[in-house]
């Protein structure tokens, strides 16, 4: 099926992103599993070029997922975290994985509980499909297309899950546990009937919201594609959206695959 896709054919069907959810979800599980093994020990951090911190988990995690996806489809480029910081690829990909191994690196070493493994793959600048595992809370979130977004807890069932509209009574905003609330998300949220606020770490956040547990994310401040791929797959097919402040597409590919500023919401 998707193993003969190479980066030039964007042409993927529907079924073809169905095909892929299983062993997706497959390796994103397989990935987690590497990191509670490590979250139960006393596992040393060590900080990046850009000072941000990093694990053995992060990376037992991503040579997993690197492995796996290189077997399932060869020709498709994978554009992940820790590999990206020694050697980023070129922008203007139309066909890649997106994949953070272990998202939250901060709430892992904090035991916190909220980080999550996300795999996306982007046909054409737009998240058409993604995965994401929460290891400690035992869920898998996954979406191909339109109505599609899914909750597995453990081995139950996947269950269907939806955006909700934003109730009359004013919206429940989720934001960064880690990263400073500014003045600027401050003032976004000063014209607004806000009803309650939440933290919550890792891009969980974006599956609060397709969830309906939450109805609005804003971020204000940079982060990298990899971070927002799979949580933007799973909210738009859970009916949810995600864009630029100003409401235009929130696209990928982008040099350095770095991520601006965005408003991830529940229903219209």
């Amino acid at each position: 099926m998707t193993a003969a896709m190479t980066p030039k054919d964007t042409t993927m069907n529907q079924a073809d992103l169905g095909a892929l959810i299983a062993p997706v979800c497959a390796i994103a599980r397989k990935a987690g599993e590497k990191i509670l093994e490590i979250y139960g020990t006393d596992f040393a951090v060590r900080a990046k070029a850009d000072a941000s911190p990093v694990t053995d988990a992060d990376e037992a995690a991503e040579r997993i997922i690197l492995a796996e996806l290189a077997r399932i489809t060869p020709d498709i480029t994978i554009v992940s975290e820790e590999a990206a910081a020694h050697k980023m690829p070129d922008a203007g990909l139309r066909c890649f994985w997106a994949v953070d191994p272990l998202d939250g690196t901060k709430e892992f070493i904090k035991r916190n509980d909220e980080f999550t493994v996300n795999i996306a793959l982007i046909i054409d600048r737009r998240p058409v499909l993604g995965v994401m595992n929460v290891p400690a809370l035992g869920l898998t979130y996954s979406a191909a297309g339109a109505g599609t977004a899914m909750c597995q807890e453990g081995d139950a069932p996947a269950r269907p899950i939806a955006a909700r509209a934003a109730p009359a009574e004013g919206v429940v905003v989720i934001s960064s546990r880690s990263h400073k609330t500014d003045a600027e998300l401050e003032r976004f949220l000063s014209d607004l009937n806000v009803k309650a606020r939440i933290v919550c770490g890792s891009a969980l956040k974006f599956c609060k919201v397709a969830s309906g547990e939450a109805d609005l994310y804003p971020r204000f401040g940079p982060c990298s594609e990899w971070d927002t791929a799979a949580g933007q797959a799973i909210l738009e097919a859970a009916g949810g959206s995600v864009t630029t402040p100003d409401g235009g597409a929130f696209l990928y590919g982008k040099p350095g695959f770095l991520n601006a500023n965005f408003i991830a919401r529940g229903k219209a």
